[in-house]
């Protein structure tokens, strides 16, 4: 389960159902509503971006939990973008999730700076979706 994954890491199971939550908007943004009925040919089609999906989770914090967003990510030891990208490559490693050939850790790194993407002038403006 994802509970079993996320006790060898340093994050909470929490912060995997974030990230998963994360996921679906990113996707949403993306490719729009999911289909009430999955087409087994659109299976695997609804891929996002590292960065994609880091700015779906900035957006989600900012709007779940305003000016304390980065405290709460913090209580979670996530810090920085590469935070999230451990957090999905632990679901991928524990098939969880999936990637595509041209995907890596290495697009979650420095994707925004939590001190700028979480402070009061941004955390007052953020819309969703």
């Amino acid at each position: 389960s994802v509970v079993d994954v996320a006790a060898r890491t340093p994050y909470p199971p929490d912060a995997f159902a974030f990230v998963r939550e994360g996921l679906h908007l990113a996707a949403k943004r993306a490719h729009g509503p999911e289909p009430e009925m999955v087409n087994p040919a659109l299976a695997g089609k609804r891929h996002v971006s590292g960065r994609q999906l880091c700015e779906a989770l900035r957006d989600l914090a900012v709007r779940r939990w305003g000016l304390m967003a980065n405290t709460v990510l913090g209580s979670w030891h996530i810090h920085c973008t590469l935070d999230f990208g451990k957090i999905v490559y632990a679901m991928i490693d524990n098939q969880f999730m999936q990637k595509t050939n041209g995907d890596s850790l290495e697009d979650f790194r420095d994707t925004f700076d939590f001190a700028q993407a979480f402070s009061p002038e941004n955390c007052l403006r953020v819309k969703l979706p």
